[in-house]
């Protein structure tokens, strides 16, 4: 069910076909991303950040999930730090996060992408438009890490961000213009969603089925978009600093979060 529930393609952009056809060929993706996110989460590094042309300022999807997995992570025991764009790193940095320096990949016990440009066929970058991201990207490391044999879970929801290389195929076929966008950069653990901060509160909904505790239970959706606001972070469709995500409004976030934690309470008995 919380596979289903994060992958509502509620944008239209035709990422619930491509879920659907991904999960004939790896039906437990969820629970087998989980599985390694539990074994792995001594030391986590968890990128994010996905600039938007032509400002090339990052979009508001990908630091709330990577705020909430880092949350899980340090619940569940283990420590996390983020990699990201400075104006990400300052607008969150009220929320306590551990910020990453000088990268050392070997350092770590896992690596966590979400919503992140992964490079193209051709080398570059896109956005869902096609338009070429004229901005430094991270997926070198994400890459570096599985040289290293560092386990690696990636989180999208176009096709064009590092991980979706997995699923490369599927992206050409369903999702518009992903013959250009499609990302090559694939990963051990996939994980597709109808907006990638979706499919992070999905993983840490599905560890809260396995831990047996609501690690969702105190999540604010307002309160950390409403810091991504103030720090200039604009919707990736929108363009604009806003309550918004993927051209979807506030609302409809908060309910997809409600939904999860009713999903986990019942499943524990809460």
């Amino acid at each position: 069910m919380i596979a289903h529930i994060i992958n509502t393609d509620a944008g239209g952009r035709g990422i619930g076909r491509v879920y659907l056809e991904y999960r004939l060929s790896s039906f437990n993706f969820m629970e087998k991303a989980t599985e390694t996110f539990l074994d792995n989460l001594d030391k986590t590094l968890v990128i994010t950040g996905f600039p938007i042309p032509p400002s090339m300022v990052p979009e508001t999807d990908g630091p709330p999930g990577a705020l909430a997995l880092v949350r899980a992570v340090e619940d569940l025991g283990g420590s996390a730090e983020v990699l990201s764009y400075p104006e990400v790193l300052e607008a969150i940095k009220g929320f306590g996060v551990s910020v990453a320096g000088d990268v050392e990949v070997s350092n770590y016990s896992l690596i966590i992408a979400i919503e992140t440009p992964g490079r193209a066929s051709d080398g570059k970058y896109y956005s869902m438009s096609g338009t070429e991201i004229i901005r430094g990207a991270f997926d070198g490391i994400f890459l570096e890490a599985r040289e290293y044999g560092i386990p690696t879970i990636a989180i999208g929801d176009g096709g064009n961000e590092a991980g979706m290389g997995n699923i490369r195929g599927l992206i050409e076929r369903y999702i518009p213009l992903g013959r250009k966008i499609a990302s090559v950069v694939g990963a051990d653990h996939l994980i597709t969603s109808g907006v990638s901060n979706w499919g992070a509160y999905g993983l840490v909904a599905q560890a809260s089925l396995m831990a047996g505790r609501n690690l969702l239970l105190d999540w604010d959706e307002r309160k950390v978009l409403t810091a991504l606001k103030a720090g200039g972070i604009i919707d990736g469709v929108r363009k604009r600093a806003c309550l918004s995500v993927d051209g979807i409004g506030l609302e409809v976030h908060e309910k997809i979060v409600e939904l999860l934690k009713t999903v986990v309470n019942d499943a524990l008995g809460d």
